[in-house]
């Protein structure tokens, strides 16, 4: 739904897919300034989404998946008490963490990954409000899946000071730094390129 809106806001035809229209309308919208950034955040976004399917973090792990994902907090026993139940898991993982209270607060589930770079935690949340100069964004989080799903994302970059690596050209040295400073790692790196390379191929009126 999310970049159907964008569409909508954008003044081009919200049929949900990323084609030149849409890249050039929503990057005028969000006015992002050069092509190279252009082209780096709408691929990144489009892989952390799924493809622009996603804007809300999914917890629905299995047991195998808790403890692989977080071995520091899962054990065999409390992996099989927390599978499969998205709410119990955000607020065990994110407990204590980035301005969240502890599991018993509900802030991990309340303030866990949403936008199409997942703005996750209390903290990142009111940093965010304060940004856009939105108070709903606390009382009312769902709204960085939907309305702010990809004003999150440019906030994500400018704290990240990602911008400064997108400057640098889209080969794949920098599609690389770009993913680890938004990844950790280089998770899925082979599908970022792919969608750096379709962008790349988009003509630019900006």
């Amino acid at each position: 739904m999310s970049l159907e809106l964008l569409q909508r806001q954008s003044g081009v035809e919200d049929d949900g897919k990323m084609g030149p229209n849409t890249f050039n309308a929503a990057s005028k919208f969000l006015e992002i300034p050069t092509r190279f950034r252009a082209i780096h955040f709408f691929a990144q976004c489009e892989h952390e989404t799924g493809h622009f399917r996603s804007f809300t973090e999914n917890l629905n792990y299995s047991a195998s998946g808790l403890r692989a994902t977080w071995p520091n907090r899962f054990n065999e026993p409390t992996s099989i008490e927390y599978m499969r139940n998205p709410q119990r898991i955000a607020n065990k993982v994110y407990a204590d963490r980035m301005g969240n209270g502890d599991e018993a607060s509900g802030d991990g589930w309340l303030f866990r990954g949403r936008g199409a770079i997942q703005l996750t935690g209390r903290f990142n949340y009111q940093k965010f409000s304060v940004y856009v100069d939105d108070h709903e964004v606390m009382k009312n989080p769902d709204i960085v899946a939907e309305k702010y799903a990809f004003n999150s994302a440019m906030f994500f970059f400018r704290q990240a000071k990602i911008w400064d690596i997108c400057d640098e050209g889209i080969d794949e040295d920098v599609i690389k730094r770009v993913t680890k400073a938004i990844n950790g790692g280089y998770n899925g790196l082979s599908d970022r390129i792919e969608r750096t390379k379709k962008y790349a191929g988009y003509r630019w009126d900006g």
